[in-house]
């Protein structure tokens, strides 16, 4: 099984940490996030990441030089930011091939079990599994509609009337077909794909720990977070 680990954002609202550091490569607990991605991909069944870059790309390519634990990971560098979407789209022969391939974006921090999501999409059979959460700021994210049954019935970026606190966890099974809806230009995953999804895919809740990483503020709290929460399981 393979996955897209969307990685090549700016981090301009983790500045000025960023600044000399990539977004992915921040470290929590003492551990790039990365890393922490990549064994937790590894545990799902996951042979294959692809890891796309954009800023301070030669840090990631040392460091994952220096990696010798599973899975095999292929840096994509990205000269002009593609979008979430666009990633997906210009890699789409690397997983045509495949029965169903995963995308998570790095900036999240979570103890999630990603076997949950592979297990849930293999079971129900539709063209895509989101994940989600219920948010104290759902207007921030993209807020998902689900019936009785989690098929998923509306889904809306970042709207200004959120209907529901339940808002997209930015982790997804895909089956390859997925990549025939990515309009031209491709661009967001949830700006231009997943609203073409809706009654097409399904959506489960994140059991355990999730955190946004992407602001300064995140940042800190997940640093004590984390290690609050090894504390607890030591």
């Amino acid at each position: 099984m393979k996955a897209f680990l969307l990685a090549a954002g700016l981090g301009s609202r983790l500045r000025p940490l960023t600044d000399t550091i990539p977004k992915c490569m921040v470290p929590i607990d003492g551990r790039p996030m990365l890393d922490i991605w990549l064994d937790s991909l590894d545990h799902a069944g996951v042979d294959e990441v692809l890891v796309n870059l954009h800023h301070l790309p030669d840090a990631v390519r040392r460091h994952l030089d220096g990696r010798d634990a599973p899975p095999a990971v292929r840096a994509f560098f990205e000269p002009e930011l593609l979008g979430s979407a666009g990633t997906l789209a210009a890699n789409r022969a690397w997983v045509a091939s495949d029965e169903m391939f995963l995308a998570c974006y790095a900036d999240n921090l979570t103890d999630f079990d990603l076997r949950t999501l592979v297990q849930t999409h293999r079971e129900r059979g539709l063209l895509a599994t989101l994940t989600v959460f219920h948010s104290d700021r759902p207007s921030a994210g993209g807020v998902v509609e689900i019936d009785a049954s989690g098929l998923v019935i509306g889904f809306a970026e970042k709207p200004v009337h959120p209907v529901s606190d339940l808002v997209n966890a930015g982790m997804y099974a895909f089956h390859p077909d997925v990549l025939d809806e990515i309009g031209d230009p491709p661009r967001d995953i949830g700006y231009d794909l997943l609203p073409r999804l809706v009654g097409r895919a399904v959506a489960i809740p994140v059991e355990g720990y999730l955190r946004d990483v992407g602001t300064l503020e995140g940042y800190e709290r997940a640093q004590q977070e984390w290690l609050a929460r090894a504390r607890v399981r030591a």
